[in-house]
């Protein structure tokens, strides 16, 4: 799990370190690129909800970059602030809410119940992989458990709403999300029933 992380972060550096030089010689501060991502996030959700889940794809992906942005804007410049990781992390909770009560409510709306509650149960598993780890690390416990975090999720969901061209791709993506999340969440809970052990 170690060596997933250490990928993860390598790979962020990567994509992230040509733009952060740039972004930093201009007023642009974290905080604001945390709330510009949120907002842009925000047009993603509507362009699903009015029928343009291809279109949200590609907003959501434009909104993921802005996420990727505000930490190695705030490392760069020596803004690290603890609220403005709290921010962050708020943000990125109510902005993955988002989107996917945008594709609850296209199904909802099409009286399609199963994709609906589908839909409901990876949004639910994926607030419960955040908690947990929130909860732990809130206790003072390092949680590195889990292997379906918040970039796997967003992959998932983006390449969905790309390809919803394709019969039954977005909906594959949402049970993707479902199954693994609820795993993931489960994972960390056991590694924190391990680490309370007394």
């Amino acid at each position: 799990m170690a060596n997933l992380n250490s990928i993860r972060k390598s790979l962020e550096h990567t994509i992230t370190r040509p733009i952060v030089g740039l972004v930093a010689r201009t007023p642009l501060t974290p905080n604001a690129l945390t709330w510009l991502g949120f907002c842009i996030t925000i047009g993603a959700a509507a362009l699903i909800v009015l029928g343009y889940p291809f279109w949200g794809g590609v907003t959501m992906l434009i909104a993921a970059m802005f996420d990727m942005l505000d930490g190695s804007l705030a490392r760069l410049t020596g803004r690290t602030t603890r609220f403005g990781a709290i921010l962050d992390s708020t943000l990125d909770r109510v902005s993955e809410a988002l989107l996917l009560l945008a594709v609850l409510a296209v199904y909802a709306g099409n009286a399609q119940a199963w994709e609906a509650t589908l839909t409901g149960v990876a949004l639910l598993g994926s607030f419960m992989v955040s908690y947990i780890r929130a909860r732990m690390e809130g206790m003072g416990i390092e949680c590195s458990a889990g292997f379906f975090t918040r970039p796997e999720r967003v992959a998932v969901l983006a390449l969905g709403l790309l390809l919803s061209g394709i019969e039954y791709a977005l909906i594959i993506a949402i049970a993707i999300l479902a199954v693994f999340s609820v795993l993931s969440a489960a994972q960390r809970l056991l590694f924190a029933w391990q680490q309370t052990r007394e």
